[in-house]
């Protein structure tokens, strides 16, 4: 179930970084500004002013054990795909003794790893021009997962596995065929397989964006 992320107080803010000093003194107004410039997120509270309706949703809880001098420790791990359903996605981990702290840890790290989607209308069976899918095919690997997403039709609908559907969604993709080899039992790497692959949406200046920098 989609929860809404906790955000900060822009007022009791204070930033560490030169970005975060421009996000709060109003100079940089928008994550396409962040990503444009290729300024780095370095803290958790530039994603909350900028992406202030980000939502989020728990993935998998796992117990791990570490042994040390004083026996042996439990805690939880916890991962979260994180995202607006409108362009910007991502995933994250957190690890605590608490669960809820855990999850907290998790929103933190995933407010670190967001990153932007371009999505589009590739697939030659379509001619809508709406951005429902994926520009082209892109391809990310995570340990032995691969996972090949390809655009589809309007109406088709998200074709593939669970958990990529829901990393799908939350980055605002209606529409996507895919095809995936090796441990896609493995939760983590299969979603953080799927997150490489769109994070290569980007990397690739298409037609389009000939035009737009005319």
């Amino acid at each position: 179930m989609a929860e809404e992320v906790p955000v900060i107080n822009p007022e009791e803010w204070k930033p560490r970084t030169k970005v975060g000093q421009l996000v709060k003194e109003g100079k940089i107004t928008s994550m396409k500004e962040i990503f444009e410039k290729n300024y780095p997120i370095t803290e958790p509270e530039i994603v909350d002013v900028l992406l202030p309706k980000l939502k989020y949703e728990v993935m998998d809880i796992k117990i791990v054990q570490k042994q040390t001098d004083a026996g042996e420790i439990s805690k939880y791990k916890v991962l979260i795909i994180m995202g607006n359903m409108d362009g910007y996605v991502s995933y994250g981990t957190g690890k605590a003794k608490q669960l809820r702290v855990a999850i907290q840890k998790a929103i933190k790290n995933a407010k670190m790893n967001i990153i932007p989607v371009r999505r589009g209308c590739g697939s030659w069976e379509c001619t809508c021009g709406e951005a429902h899918s994926l520009p082209f095919k892109v391809y990310g690997k995570a340990g032995s997962v691969e996972v090949l997403l390809m655009p589809a039709p309007k109406g088709t609908g998200l074709v593939v596995g669970p958990a990529l559907k829901t990393l799908l969604t939350y980055a605002g993709i209606k529409d996507a065929w895919s095809l995936t080899r090796g441990s896609t039992y493995t939760t983590e790497n299969f979603i953080k397989a799927g997150y490489n692959a769109l994070y290569n949406t980007y990397k690739f200046v298409t037609p389009v964006d000939w035009m737009r920098r005319k």
